[in-house]
């Protein structure tokens, strides 16, 4: 097993290499205007923070010229990466992007790498390059994102059983929002201390950003945050939240489209908490995980193509030992769906005269899937949704902690 290990290994970074090489050098040699535009962002908004410049008003280069929307919390992480120049910047973030794909796909797939220890860092290369393929893994190394990193530390956290678990999902929650549909998770499977730790950390990152840059937090928490025509269109193709989909399906109708939004979003919230707190009962945390990250998709304002980066976690629960065909068969159907640009499909389609309807379903494609995806997820389903089961979820495991003597 030993001599077998390391060929093993080489063979893992080989295929890998081959399934990604193309996308990598595609993106590091597009078109300056093109190359890695959200990580121009994060490294304008890290100058920004060095030498003073208001960090929501100024712009990116142009013909882009987009906004910093993140926290200021994020602007003081992003400080480095103005130190260097940015094609340097950009092999380091997108080498650092591949390796979140490797992490998130090794905890997604962990019941199929399991049983072939012997073959694990092979079957993880051609594993992580499948994935890397699809749409949203594409796109994140295509924009320079940070989603992945997001993702990772959102996951690791959930998953492990120490003290310290809630620490990176506040810190996660402090870079960018949405992961903070993960603090409400936390206290729904009834870890109220790992919720109570992601609220703390979550709000000493943001009053210590606070006292650091207090004109642009200000700016942030009173204005900034609420105007999210400041990422450009929130009908747009790419955005395939429920209120992205609800905007193309009523258009001109803000009234209706925020009704229809906040009611399906809680709707998909509560759906979602259930069953993600009946996988974590059953003792599935990664289908849990998985399912929370599709609802942050889905209930968010906007939700770019490249969030869906929960994909690893919900291939490798569809998956799970690979040893019945119907679901290799429903995994791999899946990941052709996000492989192919779908939405970009419907969108095209939308603008023709004779298939408008289909279009328009076709372009929601990425959104309809992660609302299956999200209602079909394998996980063991025990009790009713109510907000009175949730709640005697919350009572249930809290009382588990204190018998434990600390945090599950």
């Amino acid at each position: 097993m030993h001599r077998r290990l390391p060929a093993a290994m080489v063979a893992g970074l080989v295929v890998f290499a081959a399934l990604v090489t193309w996308l990598v050098v595609s993106q590091l040699t597009a078109t300056p205007s093109q190359r890695l535009v959200d990580l121009d962002v994060y490294r304008n908004a890290g100058t920004s923070v060095l030498h003073g410049r208001d960090l929501y008003g100024y712009l990116s280069h142009p013909p882009q010229r987009l906004p910093f929307t993140y926290p200021p919390f994020a602007a003081l992480l992003a400080a480095p990466l103005a130190w260097l120049p940015f094609d340097p910047a950009g092999i380091l973030w997108t080498l650092g992007e591949l390796v979140c794909t490797v992490a998130l796909t090794a905890i997604g797939f962990a019941r199929l790498l399991k049983p072939h220890r012997r073959w694990q860092p092979l079957l993880l290369g051609v594993l992580a390059g499948l994935v890397q393929l699809t749409l949203p893994f594409r796109d994140e190394v295509k924009f320079g994102q940070v989603d992945e990193l997001l993702a990772l530390l959102v996951v690791v956290d959930c998953l492990k059983t120490h003290r310290t678990r809630g620490v990176l999902v506040g810190v996660a929650t402090a870079i960018k929002l949405t992961p903070g549909v993960f603090i409400v998770y936390l206290l729904v499977r009834g870890s109220r201390r790992a919720a109570a730790t992601a609220a703390g950390v979550f709000a000493a990152a943001t009053l210590a950003a606070a006292a650091v840059l207090p004109d642009d937090s200000h700016r942030y928490w009173t204005d900034a945050l609420f105007h999210t025509e400041r990422l450009r269109s929130n009908a747009g193709t790419s955005n395939q939240s429920l209120r992205g989909m609800w905007l193309r399906a009523l258009p001109g109708q803000s009234h209706a489209v925020t009704a229809a939004w906040l009611v399906s979003a809680a709707a998909v919230a509560v759906v979602g908490l259930w069953r993600a707190r009946a996988a974590s009962r059953s003792g599935d945390e990664v289908a849990a995980v998985a399912l929370i990250g599709l609802v942050a998709v889905l209930i968010s304002p906007v939700s770019w193509i490249h969030h869906i980066v929960w994909l690893p976690l919900v291939l490798g629960v569809l998956l799970g030992q690979g040893r019945r065909w119907r679901q290799v068969g429903i995994a791999t159907a899946v990941w052709a769906f996000f492989v192919v640009r779908v939405p970009w499909l419907g969108s095209h389609a939308a603008a023709s005269r004779t298939l408008v309807p289909l279009g328009r379903i076709v372009q929601d494609g990425f959104g309809l899937m992660c609302l299956v995806l999200l209602c079909s997820l394998p996980a063991r389903m025990t009790g009713s949704i109510s907000p009175s089961s949730i709640a005697e979820s919350v009572t249930l495991r809290h009382n588990e902690d204190v018998h434990q003597g600390g945090d599950t």
